[in-house]
């Protein structure tokens, strides 16, 4: 019978000579290449896209953004444009990630009237801020003082030009990386700005599908063209598909709106959703004063897209900031913008989870302002010094009134 001590320890063998060598090649694994705009879900893990607003991007199902595979339908009431406004965020990100952005319906004009990058807006006005400040100090600066700091220089040129050189690259580095944060192409999600334009590149990755002039109904081509289209693309490219305005009489047909033929093309875009689980994405917008959704057509449009949204704005804020720019220049109007514009309401949402879709319980608004679209809990704003205007009264004659309640005493 052998013993051992309680220091020393048990020796085990080495299942093969490669754990001995250490220069012996490892195995590795193979890990998948990351796709720009692209990332797993929070929840299980699917992989999603932004929609370029990160508000609606959290209001999705709790994925973060809008997952692959998947269809949105956003409708709006009244003659406003916001559900545009989610469309062009949901290209200008497409294209700065430089997704393939398909356009149904529209001209090229539509895809020059994109938001600009934020960072990119700023960098110049950083620029801008920079060198005008600089010339300032310079004039500051008394001439004898400036000849002065120019022979220093010159004599010195050995001593004071690494430095400067030094801060220089130091401020370029810094305004660059600020910069390139923004837009860098490896971000989630962009911040832009619909007053600025968006630079696409020379391959340009908008591509503006025509709607047949003639034909019975538009949705066979535009069909064929997506199945080819996909198909021809390597299966690590990302597709957006954009509708804007569908149904709409100044680029459909009449005979688009019918059963007939708006219920097959949706079941046909719903099976190419599925058959690209991981390339295709779709977004709608719908005319609600065209088509209300007591219409049976609407109903079933609404059944065979992942996500619903109806967006409701308030005419009398509309009219109210569009009058405060006309007559401020824009400055009240743009005050304005963080007050809620409308009302949004959530049918459905995408459910790609084995739990089920989240579900929104409260009322929701948005707004719209120059770089952002926000998607908020509406609440009402508290009433204060709503006595005097529901009594009808003067300062004196509410002081009286008061006086007379006993609330206050003189």
């Amino acid at each position: 019978m052998s013993f051992r001590k309680r220091s020393t320890g048990l020796s085990r063998t080495p299942a093969s000579s490669s754990a001995e060598d250490p220069s012996a090649p490892r195995p590795t694994t193979a890990q998948s290449p990351l796709i720009p705009g692209v990332r797993p879900s929070p929840l299980d893990g699917r992989p999603t896209t932004s929609t370029g607003t990160p508000t609606l991007d959290s209001l999705l199902g709790g994925h973060a953004g809008l997952a692959l595979g998947n269809s949105l339908l956003v409708e709006e009431s009244g003659t406003t444009d916001f559900a545009g406004a989610l469309l062009r965020y949901y290209a200008a990100e497409g294209a700065v990630q430089g997704h393939q952005v398909h356009v149904v319906g529209v001209g090229e004009q539509w895809g020059r009237e994109l938001p600009g990058l934020v960072g990119a807006a700023d960098a110049g006005e950083e620029e801008g801020k920079s060198g005008r400040k600089e010339r300032s100090e310079r004039m500051k600066i008394a001439w004898r003082y400036e000849r002065l700091g120019e022979f220093g220089s010159r004599s010195s040129g050995s001593r004071a030009s690494p430095a400067a050189a030094d801060r220089a690259s130091s401020v370029s580095s810094t305004s660059t990386g600020a910069g390139a944060s923004d837009s860098s192409p490896t971000s989630f999600c962009h911040t832009f700005d619909l007053a600025a334009r968006l630079t696409l590149p020379t391959p340009s990755p908008l591509h503006f599908i025509p709607i047949p002039s003639g034909a019975i109904s538009p949705f066979p081509t535009i069909l064929t063209y997506l199945r080819t289209t996909l198909s021809d693309y390597p299966p690590q490219t990302i597709h957006r598909l954009i509708f804007p305005s569908l149904l709409s009489p100044l680029l459909y047909p009449p005979s688009a709106s019918t059963p007939r033929a708006l219920l097959p093309f949706l079941h046909a875009l719903r099976s190419l959703l599925r058959q690209y689980p991981g390339q295709l994405t779709c977004m709608l917008t719908l005319p609600l004063d065209l088509y209300p959704r007591t219409s049976g057509v609407v109903r079933w449009a609404e059944g065979l897209c992942d996500g619903v949204l109806a967006l409701h704005p308030f005419p009398h804020l509309m009219d109210a900031s569009r009058d405060a720019t006309n007559t401020s220049g824009g400055k009240a109007g743009r005050g304005n913008n963080e007050e809620p514009q409308g009302l949004l309401h959530v049918h459905a949402l995408p459910v790609v989870s084995e739990r089920g879709g989240a579900v929104v319980g409260e009322d929701m608004a948005f707004s719209v302002s120059r770089r952002k679209f926000v998607i908020r809990p509406f609440s009402l704003p508290p009433v204060l010094g709503d006595e005097e205007a529901q009594m009808g009264l003067g300062n004196g004659e509410v002081r009286k009134e008061l006086g007379k309640k006993g609330e206050i005493d003189f």
